[in-house]
């Protein structure tokens, strides 16, 4: 995981100034998030143990669109929620990174 707020520091040191994406850019897509351990999505069957070590993050975005990120340890006895909460929204947001960037990419080139 890399730290968007230095890397977007470094951007702006060296002065590039070309169109880009930016962590706020990525934070005003994102309009809700909810994140939490997958054995607590299943209430009317049991579910199977491993699902005690995953945890899944859904940030939804301005447009309706849902993005699905997850962490999962190996064992269950290294599970830490606050741990897993922000590996699993974090790696929602890498998604959304992608996504907006194809977005971009594709209007540059139309513009072109």
């Amino acid at each position: 995981m890399l730290d968007e707020n230095k890397i977007e520091q470094e951007i702006v040191s060296k002065k590039l100034t070309a169109p880009r994406l930016t962590p706020e850019h990525v934070r005003r897509t994102i309009v809700a998030e909810y994140v939490g351990r997958a054995s607590d999505l299943f209430h009317d069957s049991p579910a199977h143990e491993s699902l005690q070590c995953l945890t899944i993050g859904i940030c939804v975005l301005k447009n309706g669109f849902t993005v699905i990120g997850t962490s999962a340890c190996a064992s269950p006895e290294n599970f830490d929620a606050e741990i897993g909460n922000k590996i699993a929204l974090d790696n929602a947001r890498e998604k959304i990174w992608a996504l907006e960037g194809y977005l971009l990419r594709q209007r540059l080139h139309e513009g072109e």
